[in-house]
């Protein structure tokens, strides 16, 4: 399988292009991103938001896969993505970890069980200090999927950045807190918290490679994939039809 990989100046690229040079797949290399795709069956996309929108009409011109672990979309570039997965597949996740996305499972079912009104949820994570977005995007990940369990939407309940004086916390509000310092690779802890019990959920990240090896699983399953936006959900085989 050609694959090829965006981002090379990155750490993450970095790291997806050596296990793509481990792997049986041929790496493609070009200079641009027309050129790439045109070359590529699945591209690997872990760059800027900003690029998105242009890497979107790429792919979707040329007919290639792709593999996107971007995060911090804008609505224009969640927007892209949706059209893009229109004509080809597209595997989109804030975090192409397994255990991450095992996580992600247990969270909803746990948000299921776990009432609102009884149970506070709070998301916590800490990234190294160069990270630009905040919260993470699996972060919001977790919170998506508590949201869901409970039946609502993330956007109606969420509470990010507490300074001064908030009030009270809203029942059934989803809480994050979003710590930045050295060079921690990734740590995310979901709590759910009532009156007479704690549970606590956490994935801790120690090495990047983790991701770069779900990225490149990925890849190799959108072969023969029809048009559609696809999560790291469907690759492990976690969801209906995947």
């Amino acid at each position: 399988m050609k694959i090829g990989v965006l981002g090379l100046n990155g750490r993450m690229g970095r790291l997806v292009a050596e296990e793509v040079d481990a792997s049986e797949a041929e790496r493609v290399l070009s200079d641009s991103v027309e050129a790439l795709a045109a070359a590529s069956e699945a591209v690997i996309d872990f760059t800027h938001a900003d690029a998105v929108q242009r890497h979107a009409a790429a792919f979707l011109a040329s007919g290639c896969a792709w593999v996107l672990g971007t995060t911090g979309l804008d609505a224009a570039g969640q927007e892209a993505v949706f059209h893009a997965a229109g004509g080809i597949a597209v595997v989109q996740a804030a975090n192409f970890s397994p255990g991450v996305n095992l996580v992600l499972a247990i969270a909803e079912r746990l948000a299921a069980a776990l009432p609102g009104e009884e149970y506070d949820a709070e998301i916590m994570e800490m990234h190294h200090r160069q990270k630009v977005d905040a919260p993470s995007g699996t972060a919001l990940a977790l919170g998506r999927a508590v949201a869901s369990g409970r039946g609502v939407e993330l956007a109606d309940v969420i509470q990010s950045g507490r300074d001064g004086h908030t009030g009270p916390r809203a029942p059934g509000a989803i809480g994050f807190a979003a710590l930045r310092g050295g060079q921690v690779v990734g740590e995310h802890t979901l709590l759910f918290a009532s009156g007479t019990e704690h549970i606590a959920l956490t994935h801790r990240a120690f090495d990047r490679r983790v991701f770069a090896r779900g990225a490149l699983r990925a890849a190799f399953w959108t072969k023969g994939r029809p048009p559609g936006l696809y999560a790291m959900m469907d690759v492990l085989g976690m969801t209906k039809g995947a």
